[in-house]
């Protein structure tokens, strides 16, 4: 389970001892999103490059989103990985259910307006790239890749 008290890099670095107390995944959306914006300013302070504020807005969604979503139905999260690609971020979020996602309809069959239902669409209209993997010992992966640039 996740620890209550968090160290200042929320997520292993490369090479980390794990012994030492580094969580493997977030508790909550913003631990995901904070580990977004650190990898990507590294990178564009490693590259000299600036990244464009509305990309990096759209890349703390989509972590947000699947985060929150794989721990609101996917069983809570069991992985996190985040990486800068090449003009891109990827994102991976790995849940125990096997169940793929979907996308709701805004209504329910009397008319009423739902709630929820958004994250999956957002998450596809703003990734590049978006894949689901089933995991050997049960569960998936849902990696995106979300543009920069």
């Amino acid at each position: 389970m996740c620890e209550e008290r968090m160290t200042e890099s929320v997520f292993e670095p490369p090479g980390a001892d794990r012994r030492a107390g580094w969580p493997r995944r977030p508790c909550k959306p913003a631990e995901a999103r904070r580990a977004v914006e650190r990898a990507v300013a590294e990178r564009c302070r490693t590259t000299h490059r600036p990244c464009d504020a509305a990309a990096l807005s759209d890349a703390l969604l989509v972590a947000s989103e699947l985060t929150t979503n794989a721990m609101l139905h996917g069983g809570g999260v069991t992985d996190f990985r985040v990486d800068v690609v090449g003009p891109g971020v990827r994102v991976s979020v790995s849940d125990r259910s096997d169940e793929l996602p979907v996308t709701k309809p805004p209504t329910d069959r009397q008319g009423r307006r739902r709630l929820g239902g958004h994250g999956w669409p957002i998450v596809c209209r703003l990734s590049r790239d978006v894949r689901v993997s089933d995991l050997p010992s049960g569960g998936k992966c849902i990696t995106a890749v979300v543009p920069l640039y």
